[in-house]
């Protein structure tokens, strides 16, 4: 069945649990993940008091995490469901590089890393007290066209072995081919799920899947008074790029799902929600092996839901286990 498929009896209802898929059944999904990777560095620490030499506070800092990020966080969920995910991107020849590597090698990650010493890995630094983040440093440089191609054409390797294609895009320039990536993909019959970033969304023609939030998606369509006047841009927008369906998570509201047939809305699974930073990934990551797993569409999309309403419950980005999604499945 197509993506954009489903049956008649899917229309305008609202979908809150699915039944839970065997571990075997996900380990025979594939899943190739090119995009940005980053690596996310936490310093937990307390305030009690202000600085002498600015109105700033002073975190005294008691510990610290480090957490992958970006791409590397996508591919982290899907193995950590029990697919095998596979995952192409640009790091430097530098310590946050390395430390990205063997999280990724512990995350049960096959990581092929393009390595450039001419840039540096990118770096999300967060300064976090009492729960409440009170800054984020970014280190990051745009990767060169040479480490581009060499990308590429590891791309052009493992395309055969992947079930699905999802292509994770945080603007920070390592998915500059991303046309050439869904055009191969798909002439091989191939799902291709987009995580999008920007309004230039020209370059995603063809996905199956664009899985937006409700900036990202009013970037491009501009806003919307209505859920109908959202419904006709959306169709319009699919019909123009020629996308089998898209996605729109919606945070407290849930997500909605805009195919062929009358959109879907599946209501939010999460009961507390502390962070909702790399919820996106987890998201597309559920999907993504829930496809490969041979999963109708509206189904993963349900797995997909209660995956987010977990991890927001969490503080950072962290990723879906197997145990967590299906508790029933391991008891």
């Amino acid at each position: 069945m197509p993506l954009n498929e489903r049956s008649s009896a899917d229309n305008g209802l609202a979908y809150t649990e699915g039944t839970p898929v065997s571990r075997e059944r996900l380990g025979r999904s594939t899943v190739l993940v090119v995009g940005d990777v980053m690596l996310d560095r936490y310093w937990f620490g307390n305030v009690e008091r202000i600085s002498p030499e600015a109105p700033v506070p002073v975190v005294h800092v008691q510990r610290t995490e480090e957490r992958l990020g970006g791409a590397a966080n996508v591919a982290c969920n899907i193995a950590g469901l029990g697919a095998q995910a596979s995952l192409i991107c640009v790091i430097g020849r530098d310590e946050p590089g390395e430390r990205l590597m063997e999280l990724l090698a512990q995350s049960n990650v096959r990581a092929f890393a393009e390595r450039d010493a001419s840039i540096a890995t990118i770096i999300k630094l967060r300064v976090i007290a009492r729960q409440q983040q009170l800054l984020r440093a970014d280190f990051e440089d745009p990767p060169t066209k040479e480490i581009l191609l060499a990308g590429l054409a590891r791309f052009d390797t493992l395309l055969p072995d992947s079930s699905v294609v999802l292509l994770s895009d945080y603007a920070k320039g390592g998915l500059t081919h991303v046309s050439s990536m869904i055009s191969k993909a798909r002439e091989s019959g191939k799902h291709v799920l987009i995580d999008p970033k920007g309004s230039d969304w020209e370059r995603y023609r063809g996905a199956s899947l664009i899985t937006p939030n409700r900036a990202e998606l009013r970037e491009v369509i501009g806003g919307w008074s209505s859920e109908s006047v959202l419904a006709e841009r959306v169709r319009q927008l699919r019909a123009s790029l020629d996308v089998d369906a898209l996605l729109l998570t919606r945070s407290e509201e849930g997500m909605t799902l805009f195919a062929d047939a009358e959109p879907v809305h599946v209501p939010t699974a999460a009961r507390d929600v502390f962070d909702v930073s790399g919820a996106g990934d987890t998201v597309i990551a559920t999907v993504a092996a829930m496809l490969g797993a041979g999963l109708p569409l509206l189904e993963a999309i349900v797995h997909a839901n209660s995956a987010a309403g977990i991890v927001v419950g969490k503080v950072g980005t962290s990723p879906i286990g197997y145990d967590e999604l299906f508790p029933s499945a391991t008891a």
